[in-house]
């Protein structure tokens, strides 16, 4: 395994991915930082344009879904936030833009020779299906400062480039993993971080003008192809905390899961923490 590269190359990363050579209004690069999330969404209130990326080397205050902590420390990952201001895709369809992101991931990971699933509605797992990890996060997020009527949302996106040391399994006992555990042949930070952006631009281009229908899109089939969650025994716990249990039976075009319960029952979940229930220890 490669040892964890300590610098990203800032003046590259802008050069090669803020306008006008690249699809980005702007790439800001710091070693350090609570949160990209966090520090997006406080400049969306303060008028930050379109497709505004925030990187940061680590994030001493990452989080994840329900305030889960996502380890982001330094030299072993890619931390990264963009500012999406989406005219025309209905508030509804925004979630939606997670499972965007997450075949943008899939993009890297097959560049770089590492065979790679997901899970919905964010995670992005390595490995067979008897010992997959976790190796990047996604986190959307409506910003609430902005206008009803001109939606924004910060995409978060955090990839484990090489090992990160000291990370408990999260739900469903999926332990942390890396690119670089897994044989990646780019390991460079930087490489990895210019190879997201950019299929993440190209994939959001297509989600934009299809308003956040991942079928006009074109990445409808190709998610449920790469989604392991699907026809997989789930526990699904939902925002108000109740618990479904059935078979995940699909996702629909705006994103959501549809869950077979045991009496036929098909339920639409729009948000929730799912567990694979054949791999959970």
């Amino acid at each position: 395994m490669t040892a964890p590269d300590t610098a990203l190359d800032g003046e590259r990363l802008r050069t090669q991915l803020a306008s006008p050579n690249g699809p980005y209004a702007a790439v800001e690069v710091v070693d350090s930082t609570g949160s990209t999330n966090a520090d997006l969404r406080e400049a969306a209130a303060r008028g930050a344009a379109d497709l505004t990326v925030r990187i940061a080397g680590e994030q001493t205050a990452g989080a994840g879904r329900h305030s889960r902590t996502w380890t982001s420390p330094a030299g072993c990952g890619v931390y990264l936030s963009v500012l999406l201001r989406p005219a025309g895709v209905p508030v509804r369809n925004l979630s939606s833009i997670a499972l965007v992101a997450g075949l943008a991931v899939l993009d890297v990971a097959r560049e770089a020779g590492v065979s790679a699933h997901l899970k919905w509605p964010n995670d992005v797992l390595v490995g067979n299906a008897e010992a997959e990890g976790k190796c990047a996060g996604i986190l959307s997020e409506m910003v609430p400062e902005a206008d009803p009527a001109h939606p924004a949302v910060v995409l978060g996106i955090g990839v484990n480039v090489h090992p990160v040391p000291d990370v408990a399994p999260g739900p469903g006992a999926l332990p942390a993993t890396s690119l670089d555990e897994h044989g990646a042949r780019v390991t460079g930070r930087t490489d990895v971080a210019i190879t997201l952006l950019r299929a993440l631009a190209d994939r959001e281009r297509r989600w934009r003008v299809s308003s956040g229908d991942i079928d006009d899109a074109g990445m409808h089939s190709e998610y449920r192809m790469h989604c392991r969650t699907l026809g997989e025994p789930v526990e699904v716990t939902l925002p108000d905390g109740a618990v479904l249990s059935g078979r995940a039976g699909d996702v629909d075009p705006i994103g959501q899961l549809l869950v077979d319960s045991a009496d036929g029952t098909r339920h639409t979940v729009v948000a929730g923490d799912v567990v694979h229930l054949r791999r959970r220890t």
